[in-house]
């Protein structure tokens, strides 16, 4: 185990009245911030090294996260095959169902657990669940998309204790906005892209955006790795 893996199995829990699974934030970004090209069009930033390091961190979660967006763009599988350890569950957040049935996380053992709201149609909740998955209606925020925090309570209440949160970008802004996130890795990749950025925030939202505490740095083959605690976490 690295410094950065030690770091990560040494966090603790969240008990308490509100308690939640303890949050790590994950993506790999350009110099100038950018995860995409474009949003829904998918950009390969890591490098053989750090894309190691992202299925280790995997195996260290109870829970891998991820919205529609990036599975209708990249088809990712979410599981560890570059890295020795297990599986993480998988959990997509979906407002309006439009999850393929045949998206390639589907496949692997282990249905993963998706989330919708009221917006969703019943036959698409009716589909998805004849293919194996496991679907449930949560409150929407005020955007219409599924509410953070009684999601993750639900998830608390199903015995998950860590929870990684691979992207998109509304995702990751969401998490950030709300204020649930503990700890953040971030891969750097020495490129510039000038595409679609990883936190995109109202104005109003963006002077409560975090800081890390207690950053560390280091080299993962051609990218920079950072990582730390978030402030107020």
């Amino acid at each position: 185990m690295g410094l950065l893996e030690d770091w990560l199995e040494s966090a603790p829990s969240r008990p308490g009245e509100l308690a939640r699974p303890l949050v790590t934030l994950s993506y790999a970004q350009s110099l100038d911030g950018s995860i995409a090209l474009r949003r829904g069009q998918p950009l390969a930033l890591s490098g053989a090294e750090s894309l190691k390091l992202t299925h280790r961190l995997r195996a260290l979660h109870d829970v891998v996260l991820v919205g529609i967006g990036t599975i209708l763009a990249d088809d990712p599988q979410l599981n560890v095959r570059l890295a020795p350890g297990k599986d993480p569950a998988v959990v997509i957040l979906d407002s309006r169902l439009r999850l393929p049935s045949k998206a390639r996380v589907n496949q692997d053992k282990g249905s993963p657990r998706v989330f919708c709201t009221a917006l969703a149609e019943a036959s698409a909740k009716k589909t998805l669940e004849a293919a194996g998955l496991q679907v449930e209606r949560q409150d929407s925020n005020r955007t219409d998309r599924v509410d953070l925090r009684p999601m993750l309570a639900r998830l608390h209440a199903l015995g998950v204790n860590s929870l990684m949160v691979e992207g998109g970008g509304q995702i990751i802004s969401s998490f950030l906005a709300d204020g649930l996130v503990d700890k953040a890795v971030i891969i750097l990749a020495p490129r510039y892209v000038g595409g679609y950025k990883a936190v995109d925030v109202p104005l109003e939202i963006r002077a409560r955006l975090p800081g890390l505490q207690a950053m560390q740095f280091a080299p993962y083959g051609q990218d920079l790795v950072v990582w730390g605690n978030l402030e107020g976490a």
